[in-house]
């Protein structure tokens, strides 16, 4: 699929409220787009709502996330209402897959994708491949935000998002130099009555440092529904730069699984959409797997990148007939890679390409320093 060459980019201030009725109003005709083209919602997720299991499922989560995260909750009720797609749609892409208990089928069509890669060398980069089902494809836009509410509660950050999603998913930096991307994993039991992985990744734009967030990331009390791994950096932490892969399991015992990896100088590493650590149970037949597989056989092979030109190759990489690193929808392999961020710690740049980036220009250049 050809990559129409444009990155919408809002930059808004208000309460969480009023930025997100202005990035769903700013985007409308894109998330109704995207609601309405997304078979994972039409064919898995509104199915399983319309059971009595899934109605429970639903509205005791939703119950959860006023409770837990009512801020985030208000910024989806004002993308709901700014771009006048109904609040249950958008909230059932962020319940993913917790919903399925109530259905007979298991979720073919819940996120597969994304591949980062963190050098921790003389170039200091984090690089990351956005991978999406082809209904996300052409369906992405930038958000850099100042919200205030009245009680002081602020957050600043600028977030690269899904249409109709919260920001924190994809790739992100904010105030206090904290800069991180999402792989998702797919282990095979998610649980009920725990926090959405979106909505842990949007509280990870509120983190001032790395003791915030393994705070948010074992969300005592409750713990993560999901399985994902965030790969982060603080710029402004004293000292050299560390980057941090902390991959999270669903929650036992009321808190998530966590097990973090620092990548020091001298080192790199890189990860696709399995556990490389945390021992959870995960499907061997499943894409997510099976793609990971695929491209870390690549990654491998080809050895660890020490250079920004080495990590853009990498990600750059479409060698593997079947599951290659920067995906184009093969027979076995639908996802496709949407967009590819490097962030370059030396020159503080985060470039995104909506194509592949060892032959292309970035689309769009945004500074480090918020």
């Amino acid at each position: 699929m050809e990559s129409r060459v444009f990155l919408p980019v809002i930059y808004v201030r208000g309460t969480f409220y009023q930025v997100g009725y202005d990035v769903g109003h700013t985007f409308k005709s894109m998330i109704e787009e995207f609601v309405q083209n997304s078979k994972f919602l039409t064919d898995e997720l509104l199915p399983a709502y319309n059971t009595e299991v899934g109605q429970k499922i639903y509205n005791d989560t939703l119950t959860l996330m006023k409770q837990k995260f009512p801020y985030y909750v208000n910024e989806l009720q004002g993308i709901s209402d700014g771009s006048q797609v109904p609040f249950f749609k958008l909230m059932l892409l962020h319940i993913d897959s917790m919903i399925l208990d109530g259905s007979s089928s298991e979720s073919q069509l819940s996120g597969n994708g994304c591949s980062s890669i963190m050098c921790n060398h003389e170039n200091v980069v984090l690089g990351h491949t956005e991978d999406a089902f082809p209904a996300a494809h052409n369906h992405l836009y930038v958000v850099h935000a100042d919200i205030t509410e009245k009680c002081g509660r602020r957050e600043r950050f600028s977030s690269l998002c899904y249409a109709g999603h919260l920001p924190g998913f994809c790739m992100n930096i904010n105030e206090h130099g904290l800069v991180y991307t999402i792989n998702i994993i797919e282990p095979v039991h998610v649980h009920n009555n725990k926090t959405p992985r979106h909505f842990l990744t949007r509280a990870m734009l509120s983190a001032r440092n790395l003791v915030d967030a393994q705070a948010i990331l074992r969300d005592r009390g409750t713990g993560s529904a999901h399985g994902f791994c965030v790969n982060m950096s603080f710029m402004n932490q004293e000292g050299l730069i560390l980057f941090h892969s902390a991959e999270v399991g669903p929650a036992e015992n009321n808190e998530s699984q966590l097990s973090i990896l620092t990548v020091s100088p001298g080192e790199s590493h890189a990860r696709c959409n399995k556990y490389l650590r945390l021992k959870i149970d995960e499907d061997p037949n499943g894409l997510a797997v099976l793609s990971s597989d695929g491209r870390h056989r690549v990654m491998n092979r080809i050895g660890s990148p020490r250079t920004i030109d080495e990590v853009i190759d990498l990600l750059s990489n479409d060698e593997d007939q079947d599951y290659p690193i920067y995906r184009r929808g093969t027979e076995k392999d639908i996802v496709l890679t949407i967009a590819t961020g490097v962030f370059d710690f030396n020159r503080r740049e985060w470039r995104i390409y909506s194509d592949n980036a060892k032959n292309t220009k970035p689309i769009a250049i945004f500074s480090m320093n918020m």
